[in-house]
């Protein structure tokens, strides 16, 4: 008789190692959802304080609301708008806004990135540096302001007393446009240059020696290679900082407050460097128009959106142009 093999099934041999049966344990119920679940918190939370916020305030602007009767809202349409684009205070805000930004950002982005590429290389007490950069940073806005207020001070100020020593007369700093914004330029510059600096440094470790290496044997020296290496590969960071900077100048609100007291209009006696900030604030909390001051808020988010756009655009337009 021949021996026939037994009928082994297909089911019945062992499942290889790392798998798993078709046909096994029946999935937990809600297993898909959870997920969903990690990352519920931040979205309630975005919500509640991110978006529910910016849609409420779209909604006053469209009302006259006085602050002592905050529940008695009257429908008036687009009308802060109007009034608002009609207004010299706004045009003049959105000026001193302008320039207060550019004398800050492009000054504190240009030093960050030199101090970032001087700390880029094997320096002694690296830490400590990176350490004493970050420091303005974590200082608080009021602190500082109130510091810089008493080095900028018309009679005492010890950057009067350094120009009166080659020849300078004193300067009236809160007084005149251009210094009271040269003078709040530079809390802001002082306080971030450190901050982007440690931004630009991380990115530059991030790219490989072997291009420092091979620009090197083609006979690039430090400037070359910082101009033809560095700076290609830092594009995106620096378009980062950009747009960062950008947003944090259309917002600056802290300095120009606590740098001229609070005599006259938050932003001097003539307004001289009131920023779209504290237009709000002055129209908000001391004049007492909620509806005209969410208009002023809804305004400043166009702003920034349009600047982000018109950074994207223009990095997206010279990447092209140099492919």
């Amino acid at each position: 008789m021949v021996a026939t093999e037994p009928d082994v099934r297909q089911s019945d041999l062992p499942a290889p190692a790392g798998t798993a049966r078709r046909h096994g344990r029946p999935r937990r119920p809600g297993a898909g959802l959870t997920p969903y679940t990690f990352v519920l918190p931040f979205f309630v939370v975005f919500g509640a304080f991110g978006l529910f916020p910016l849609i409420y305030t779209a909604w006053v602007s469209l009302h006259k609301v006085d602050f002592g009767t905050p529940e008695k809202m009257t429908w008036v349409g687009f009308k802060n708008y109007s009034t608002l684009l009609h207004s010299e205070f706004f045009w003049n805000a959105l000026r001193n806004t302008f320039t207060i930004g550019v004398i800050s950002t492009v000054p504190q982005l240009l030093m960050a990135l030199g101090l970032a590429h001087l700390l880029n290389y094997q320096v002694r007490g690296r830490t400590f540096f990176r350490v004493a950069m970050l420091m303005p940073y974590a200082t608080s806005v009021a602190a500082a302001t109130l510091v810089f207020t008493g080095l900028f001070g018309r009679d005492f100020g010890f950057i009067n007393w350094l120009l009166g020593l080659v020849g300078f007369d004193h300067i009236d700093w809160q007084a005149g446009r251009w210094t009271s914004q040269i003078a709040i330029s530079t809390i802001v510059t002082w306080r971030w240059t450190g901050y982007n600096a440690l931004i630009y440094l991380a990115a530059m470790q991030s790219i490989s020696t072997d291009l420092y290496e091979s620009a090197a044997i083609d006979g690039a020296s430090r400037w070359q290679q910082f101009r033809y290496v560095t700076i290609p590969a830092l594009r995106p960071t620096i378009l980062f900082t950009i747009i960062i900077s950008t947003i944090g100048a259309t917002q600056i609100f802290g300095e120009p407050l606590l740098f001229g007291g609070q005599v006259g209009h938050s932003g001097g006696v003539s307004r001289q460097y009131q920023t779209l900030g504290l237009l709000l604030y002055d129209e908000g909390w001391r004049n007492s128009k909620l509806g005209y001051a969410a208009a002023v808020a809804w305004t400043m988010f166009v702003i920034i959106l349009i600047a982000v756009l018109v950074n994207a655009t223009l990095a997206r337009g010279r990447q092209r142009s140099r492919d």
